[in-house]
Formats: C-alpha cells, sequence, structure tokens
C-alpha cells in the first residue's frame, strides 16, 4: 500500500509540473526528471534520462595526457640541448683581440721632409715610411771621412819615420863597430911603443900613442850614446805608429756612425702589418726615440679572460669557437694555445694583497690565449682591443 500511495505521488507530482499556476500547459523541461524510491537509508535520486557519456570524459582526458607527453620531449630536449650544446663547452665575454704592436721611433733628431703612408696602411717590412732631411747628417760624415784620410795620412808618416829611424840605428851600430876598432889598434900601438921604450921611440911617439888611444876610446863613448838615441828615436816612432793607428780606427769609427746616421734618415717599417696611431706630419721636428706611429701586425691572437672554476677541464690544442663583435654573421675558429700561470689581477700594477684586512674571496680571472686560424677574407681587419666570445669546448 506504501508503494502504490507512493507511486501515485510520484505521478501527480509529474502531472502538476505539466501545468503552470494559470492552468496553461508549459514545454516539459527535457532535463531528465529524479525519481525518488524508498530507502531505508534515505531517498535516493535515480536519474531518469540517457546514460552517463563516457565519450566526454575520454575527451578530457587525452589532452591530459598529450601536455605530459609534450613536458616529457621538452624535458628530453633540454637535456639533450644541455649535455650537447651546454656542458661540453666553456664560454666567456670578457675576451679581446691582442697583437704585438711595434712603435717606431726615429734613432735621431730632424725634420720630416717626406711622408710617405697614412693612417691605417697595409705595409711590408722594410717599406720606407718617412725620411728625415739628410742635409745636416751627409756634411757629418764627409766631415768624419776626410778626418780619416788625415789619421791614414798620420799613420804613413808615422811608419815612414819609423823605418827612417831603424836605418839610423842601424847606421850607429856600423859606426861603432869602426870607432872600437880604431880604439882597439890605438891600445895595441900603445903597447907596442911602451915595449919598445925610450931605446927605439921618442917620448913624444908614446905620448901621441896614448892622446890617440884616449880619443879613440871617446869616440866609442860618443858612438854608443848615439846608438841609444837612436834606439829611443826608434822607439819613439814606433809609438806614434800605434797612436796613429789608433787615430784611424777612430776615424773609421766616426766614418761608420756617420754613416749610420745617415742612414737613419730614413725610417722603414720593422715587420709587415698596419700603420696604427699615426703622429707624425710632414716637417714636423722629431726627437730620438719620440714615438711616431705603430705598426700591427697581421698574426693576432684572443685573450679570453676565464674564470678559474672554468679552467678544470681546459687544456691547450682544443677546439675554439669565437665569435666577433664586428662580425656577427662569421664564425672563426682556433685552438687554445696556452693557461697563463696566473691570475690577471697579480700580474695588475696593484695586485692583490690578501694578507692584509678582511677578506673576500673571489673568484678570480685567468687570461688563456687562443690561436686564430688563418682568415682568408682580406677585407675582414681585426685589431687589438676588439671585444670577441671565444667557445672552447673541453670534452
Amino acid at each position: 500500500m506504501n508503494d502504490m500511495n507512493d507511486n501515485h505521488d510520484s505521478h501527480a507530482e509529474i502531472a502538476t509540473n505539466d501545468f503552470d499556476t494559470r492552468g496553461n500547459s508549459t514545454p516539459v523541461d527535457e532535463t531528465p526528471t529524479t525519481l525518488r524510491r524508498p530507502n531505508p537509508n534515505g531517498d535516493e535520486k535515480i536519474p531518469t534520462g540517457s546514460p552517463p557519456n563516457n565519450k566526454g570524459t575520454a575527451k578530457k582526458r587525452l589532452p591530459r595526457a598529450l601536455a605530459a607527453l609534450a613536458a616529457l620531449a621538452v624535458t628530453v630536449a633540454v637535456g639533450v640541448y644541455y649535455f650537447r650544446f651546454v656542458a661540453p663547452f666553456e664560454s666567456t665575454d670578457d675576451a679581446f683581440i691582442a697583437a704585438h704592436a711595434t712603435t717606431v721611433a726615429p734613432q735621431i733628431a730632424g725634420r720630416v721632409a717626406q711622408l710617405l703612408i697614412h693612417d691605417n696602411q697595409d705595409v711590408k717590412q722594410g717599406d720606407l715610411l718617412l725620411e728625415i732631411d739628410p742635409v745636416d747628417y751627409q756634411a757629418k760624415l764627409a766631415q768624419a771621412q776626410a778626418n780619416l784620410a788625415a789619421a791614414r795620412s798620420q799613420l804613413a808618416q808615422a811608419k815612414a819615420q819609423f823605418a827612417v829611424d831603424e836605418a839610423k840605428e842601424d847606421e850607429e851600430r856600423a859606426n861603432i863597430a869602426a870607432v872600437e876598432a880604431q880604439a882597439a889598434y890605438a891600445q895595441t900601438n900603445l903597447k907596442r911603443l911602451e915595449a919598445i921604450g925610450n931605446v927605439g921611440v921618442s917620448q913624444n911617439q908614446i905620448d901621441v900613442a896614448q892622446t890617440q888611444l884616449s880619443s879613440n876610446v871617446a869616440d866609442v863613448q860618443v858612438a854608443l850614446n848615439k846608438i841609444s838615441a837612436a834606439e829611443a828615436q826608434a822607439a819613439l816612432s814606433k809609438a806614434s805608429i800605434v797612436t796613429a793607428e789608433a787615430n784611424v780606427e777612430q776615424s773609421e769609427a766616426a766614418v761608420q756612425q756617420a754613416e749610420l746616421n745617415l742612414s737613419y734618415t730614413k725610417i722603414t717599417a720593422p715587420e709587415t702589418g698596419y700603420v696604427t696611431h699615426r703622429t707624425v706630419e710632414q716637417g714636423a721636428y722629431i726627437q730620438p726615440g719620440q714615438a711616431l706611429l705603430a705598426i700591427v701586425p697581421r698574426q693576432i691572437w684572443v685573450v679570453g679572460n676565464f674564470k678559474e672554476t672554468q679552467l678544470t677541464h681546459m687544456r691547450p690544442g682544443q677546439s675554439v669557437t669565437v665569435h666577433v663583435d664586428a662580425y656577427p654573421q662569421i664564425k672563426f675558429t682556433g685552438h687554445v694555445d696556452s693557461i697563463q700561470s696566473g691570475s690577471g689581477a697579480q700580474f695588475s700594477l696593484f695586485p692583490p694583497e690578501n694578507a692584509t684586512g678582511n677578506y673576500v674571496k673571489v673568484v678570480q680571472r685567468v687570461p688563456v690565449k687562443i690561436v686564430l686560424d688563418e682568415i682568408s677574407d682580406a677585407n675582414i681587419v681585426l685589431g687589438p682591443g676588439m671585444s670577441v666570445e671565444p667557445k672552447v669546448r673541453v670534452n
């Protein structure tokens, strides 16, 4: 009976919903109605429309799966990119091009007579850059050559005088032999007369023989003195030769210096490269050691200041890719040449002194020399100080 009453009430409720308050009929709502069934635990609403749509739930699950798959693919791609294009490389933006620029300076003073170069000109080793007025140095060379000729003439005179003095010395030596022979004869004659005595010769003859002996002995002494004088004169002449030879050598050195000074009036390129930082102008008076210009050679390299923590796996010979700010569309290649033994700060003008004051640890940078491969394009101009970004493959 209760079931019948419940069903009756339900049908009555449905019928009542078909009419509005005015008694007019209204369309039945297509929304599934709910039937109430008795339940010991309470009323339970059961949908009376179509069954649940499982296709809609599947459609909602599909985008989630695709999103998870896409996230996984992105993670894998990022990992592959990192381990292939990031992890095996070390790079820095603290890097510049370097080269050994040679400063050109004169060795003599003078006025610039000819200036044969212009800014950024490509020159070869030995090319004439400028010329100093050579008139003064030509005159000094002529004077030095005249002094050399006079010194050589004095040397010839000294040698001739030495020959005369040597001949005179020989003559005096020959003369003393004759004088000594006469003295010996006079002594022998005196002894002979003295042996005869007054019986065979007169006293006058004996006295004459004694006088002759004394005269000959004096002549021998005079001859000996003349020999000494001749020897001294010969020694003096020989010393004059040495002095004259020294004067000749000095004059020859003066001539060579004058020739060098004259050659210094022509200033040539010490090496092949490009003219940079030119400060000289034609007609200017320049001094020895004055910087006139600089020659930057074609051989350049890159100095990359890497952090010390980036040097763990860096070795000489590893390949390098260099990006130059001036040529972003070109990829330059090279290799690591060497790694400096010490940080850049240690060799600065004022190196840090960490033993005093408060210490704060800072990651240091170490210069690494990178040699570029040969650049075939002549239109590419790379010079010291240009910014680059090297990337070293360390694995």
